[in-house]
């Protein structure tokens, strides 16, 4: 069944951030994956200091898991720590 990750983010830095995306695009593609939509985001309830919001799907919760836990993606962490401070969040079937 089909799996999103939501990441909600902040920029820190645009030019390590264009970095990141430039090597984390290739491996959400490797396990299957697509950015559904990516841009501002409105907050509509609760509370929340990030203004960026990216959707990941994903075929399965399991390859979201296999996604975010493969040396490859694992390898830009902390490239991705330094562009962002950000949550991301496994939701679907």
């Amino acid at each position: 069944m089909t799996a999103y990750v939501s990441v909600l983010a902040t920029i820190k830095d645009a030019d390590k951030m264009q970095e990141y995306a430039g090597g984390a695009g290739p491996t959400v593609v490797a396990h299957g994956g697509e950015v559904v939509c990516r841009g501002p985001s409105e907050l509509l309830h609760g509370s929340s200091g990030h203004s960026v919001m990216v959707v990941l799907k994903f075929p399965s919760r399991q390859a979201a898991k296999d996604w975010y836990a493969s040396a490859e993606y694992q390898a830009l962490i902390p490239t991705r720590n330094a562009a962002m401070d950000a949550v991301f969040v496994l939701g679907g079937e």
